[in-house]
């Protein structure tokens, strides 16, 4: 329950952070901060989108969340990834023969694990009922105001709170970004992304798979029970519209004609939505007493499972920064404690980011040479062992600067 407007307003000093926005990123770092004893509210209503939507948890994100004590409650619900399969189906007259990626060769049980969207959410969102140092606002946050020595925050069932410290996990259309005066670039893709669930006849055997098309990737990822998948098919604008619109079963055969039948008769067997394909970045994700994280820092297509595992580590990221600045005696809202998180994470923002776009626009462009550079680079990852090895433990568990509740 929240406190009272006057019981939070009227003589009390700023709590050390408040993070604002109640998605899986937002909880996350409330919760890092929050089991280091570190007084945190979470600002933001709980409410959860039926989209078909799901997230490929990778390794790091996956000992993110046992740290927070998530994971118990993620794990029963999640399907592991094994092994990735890259297919080139863009018709091109250089197709280089599928690709096939394996967990166990760079030690893993599996790259990451795949669950619902609203599942992860809930999970974390139940630690946080139960956690200390950490009070809930049920109520988003409608004005800030970006002092010399804390942020006010103004709610809106009109209760007011201070902090040293705000983490603006608000997503795309951040407002907190907006009143600290952050202008981001943004841009489009002709694209959009439906994503729904589905049952089918033969079984995924923990393989995800992944076609690469002139419109975009088809992607199908598996989920608990060996004859569930999730889609994600991204497409152009116009077309996914109308393939969004038609009934369950002609749904249902569109994709399974698009799978190449590698999975037998489907049904859908879960709501489905329609993601505008756009994408958004920041020079640095920190300004005066604000740290960005999750989408409010950095939006991209969702290809190859990096959006949300970047939110995340984000936030593992931010805990590390406010811990350090607080064990050393100082304010962790000033620039010199939030220094190193933000050369860090608008690193791994920009490869990740350049890495999702290139391989975006290189499927839509038809330009043989592109075509060429893009099928060698998959040709020499299969067949070059030690590249293999290093490009997907990058993918999965990135050695550089990983924050320490990923190691």
């Amino acid at each position: 329950m929240a406190p009272s407007p006057q019981s939070v307003s009227r003589g009390m000093p700023p709590l050390a952070v408040a993070v604002v926005g109640a998605g899986a990123a937002g909880l996350g770092a409330a919760l890092a901060l929050a089991r280091d004893g570190i007084p945190t509210a979470l600002v933001g209503r709980h409410a959860p989108v039926a989209d078909g939507r799901t997230v490929a948890l990778l390794d790091g994100s996956v000992r993110f969340l046992r740290a927070l004590g998530a994971w118990d409650g993620i794990a029963p619900h999640a399907s592991p990834l094994a092994e990735l399969h890259i297919v080139d189906d863009t018709g091109s007259l250089f197709r280089p023969p599928p690709a096939r990626f394996v967990a166990t060769e760079i030690g893993l049980d599996a790259f990451g694990w795949n669950v619902e969207s609203a599942r992860l959410v809930e999970s974390l969102r139940v630690q946080a009922r139960s956690a200390s140092n950490l009070t809930l606002f049920e109520s988003d946050a409608s004005a800030a105001e970006f002092g010399a020595d804390a942020v006010d925050l103004t709610l809106g069932d009109g209760t007011r709170l201070s902090a040293r410290l705000a983490v603006g996990a608000d997503g795309a259309r951040s407002k907190l970004r907006e009143a600290a005066g952050l202008v981001p670039r943004e841009w489009s893709y002709p694209q959009a992304a439906l994503t729904t669930i589905l049952a089918h006849t033969r079984p995924h055997r923990d393989v995800s798979t992944e076609f690469h098309t002139r419109e975009g990737p088809f992607t199908l990822v598996p989920l608990p029970g060996g004859h569930r998948s999730s889609l994600v098919w991204v497409m152009d604008a116009a077309r996914a519209e109308t393939m969004a619109a038609q009934d369950d079963a002609a749904l249902a055969r569109a994709v399974e004609t698009r799978a190449q039948a590698m999975l037998g008769a489907m049904r859908l067997d879960g709501p489905r939505g329609l993601v505008p394909m756009r994408g958004l970045s920041l020079p640095s994700p920190v300004a005066t007493r604000l740290a960005l994280v999750g989408e409010a820092a950095h939006l991209f297509p969702p290809i190859g499972a990096q959006g949300l595992n970047l939110g995340l580590r984000d936030a593992a990221a931010l805990r590390d920064a406010v811990v350090a600045s607080m064990a050393d005696g100082r304010d962790p809202g000033s620039r010199a404690a939030l220094a190193g998180f933000a050369r860090s994470r608008s690193r791994d923002a920009r490869l990740r980011t350049l890495a999702v776009d290139t391989l975006n626009r290189s499927l839509l462009t038809g330009f043989l040479p592109v075509d060429v550079l893009r099928g060698l680079g998959l040709l020499a990852m299969t067949t070059i062992a030690p590249l293999r090895r290093i490009v997907m433990r990058e993918g999965v568990v990135p050695r550089l600067g990983a924050p320490s509740l990923m190691r």
